[in-house]
């Protein structure tokens, strides 16, 4: 059997024929149904985004990409993240051609038309690192936020439309009867085109960034906005404080308006020249501080010192009087030959005496032993009557035991003797002197006023100086 034979066989067949319709019609039909979802066999670009809200989206909505198809939604999935937060995850079923998609691509949901119609469009970025294919895009990318038919609607609630209203009214009430005029202005504003053209022409220049400046100007606007009660109360304060100075407006403000530029002329002139004065003025200043730091820590004692200056410099010029006359005496005492003799005496004795004086002195700077002793001294014979003074001394009987006080001895008292009934523990036959007492004087250590201030060492022998340190205060001082 050839060819031509066997064809003609399957052409006779009516069962052959109709089974191969019914076969073209099935597959026709399956191919119709599943145009929507992209054709069998045929390679695709599988990823995720997630966007806030799914926005009536159904499986089969368009992917676009440039408002070109590049595929479908498979499926949506609702999504509850930690916090409750609510958000849908669109499974995408894309072309080979639209991959890849790059990081920072972002995705937004748009009406295909207003019957309620969406698609999801993709805006591709322009980043060197890509997603993987099944990938998720995040939340962040799905931006901007799209904005629903029906909420442009509802900004047109009823006080908008009632306004919408008055306005119309009062548009047409405002051009009513004014055409001429509508048209003269129109005429005027003729010549006004070609520079506005120009500068329109600047604006629109990508260099010019005005994209930018509006950008900018929103986000100033978004700040301010959440404190414009307080810029509304600082308007009110400002106008206050406007009308304040509207007061003194002229000629005070007139007036210093008129002679600042004058003032700033003097200015420019003079400051350069002052420079160098305010340079050595700062460093002047600088080297005084530790001075003036000085200063303020002895400040009270210079304020007294002046307090008690004032009368002092009032009497001066009498003193200052007396001075010359004085001053001449003593250039004649100078002279003086038998002066100048005696003036050398006095030198050297003051040279002899000057080891003894230096010794001797804190004795009374610091003791005040001889003041104590001339007290004591008059003291002596301060009681009297009118035949004379007495004389106060008091008689002793001096302990008895081996080496008292009271007759010759082979030693210094040492004890021995039994105690004293008035005072029980204490044994008098003991020495206590110290001859050569300390008196602050140089070279003796510690540095003290040893007598009339040792204290009694009971039941034990003292001889000289007692141990520990006994002070520099004496009776008298403070």
């Amino acid at each position: 059997m050839n060819r031509r034979s066997a064809a003609a066989s399957l052409a006779a067949s009516p069962v052959m024929i109709g089974a191969v319709t019914v076969l073209i019609a099935i597959v026709a039909v399956f191919l119709a149904y599943n145009a929507n979802n992209g054709l069998p066999f045929v390679p695709s670009y599988r990823i995720s985004a997630q966007v806030p809200d799914a926005a009536q989206l159904v499986p089969g909505n368009e992917v676009r990409i440039g408002g070109v198809r590049v595929g479908v939604i498979e499926q949506i999935e609702p999504v509850q993240d930690d916090e409750g937060n609510l958000s849908a995850t669109l499974d995408l079923k894309l072309d080979r051609s639209a991959a890849p998609i790059p990081k920072d691509s972002t995705v937004v949901v748009r009406a295909r038309s207003a019957l309620g119609l969406k698609y999801l469009e993709i805006d591709k970025g322009t980043s060197s690192e890509d997603w993987d294919e099944g990938a998720v895009l995040p939340l962040s990318a799905a931006t901007p936020e799209p904005v629903e038919i029906d909420e442009v609607l509802n900004t047109f609630d009823e006080p908008t439309q009632v306004a919408i209203q008055e306005n119309l009214v009062e548009f047409g009430n405002a051009l009513a009867g004014r055409g001429p005029d509508l048209n003269a202005a129109i005429g005027s504003l003729r010549p006004l085109l070609p520079p506005l053209e120009r500068v329109m022409d600047n604006l629109a220049d990508p260099s010019t960034r005005l994209s930018r400046f509006v950008s900018a100007l929103s986000a100033t606007a978004a700040e301010v906005a959440p404190v414009a009660q307080q810029q509304a109360r600082m308007f009110v304060s400002l106008d206050t404080t406007f009308t304040a100075l509207a007061g003194v407006a002229r000629p005070f403000i007139q007036e210093t308006i008129s002679e600042s530029p004058p003032t700033l002329d003097v200015a420019t002139r003079t400051l350069p020249r002052l420079r160098p004065f305010l340079s050595h003025s700062a460093s002047l200043f600088t080297e005084l501080r530790p001075g003036i730091d000085a200063l303020r820590a002895n400040a009270p004692t210079i304020a007294s010192a002046l307090e008690v200056g004032a009368p002092v410099l009032a009497r001066s010029p009498a003193f200052n009087r007396q001075i010359p006359p004085t001053a001449a005496a003593l250039r004649a005492l100078n002279d003086d030959a038998a002066a100048r003799d005696g003036i050398d005496r006095l030198v050297e004795t003051d040279q002899l005496l000057n080891p003894t004086l230096r010794f001797l002195t804190p004795a009374q700077t610091v003791c005040n032993y001889p003041t104590l002793l001339l007290r004591n001294a008059q003291g002596i014979v301060e009681n009297g009557d009118g035949p004379g003074t007495w004389q106060m001394f008091q008689v002793f009987d001096p302990p008895d035991g081996p080496n008292n006080e009271g007759s010759p001895s082979s030693g210094p008292a040492n004890g021995g003797e039994p105690p004293n009934p008035q005072f029980p523990g204490f044994d008098r036959n003991y020495l206590h002197v110290n001859p050569y007492p300390n008196t602050a004087a140089p070279g003796q250590t510690p540095t003290e006023c040893e007598a009339g201030n040792e204290p009694y060492l009971a039941n034990q022998q003292v001889i000289g100086n007692v141990p520990g340190d006994q002070g520099t205060v004496t009776e008298g001082q403070e």
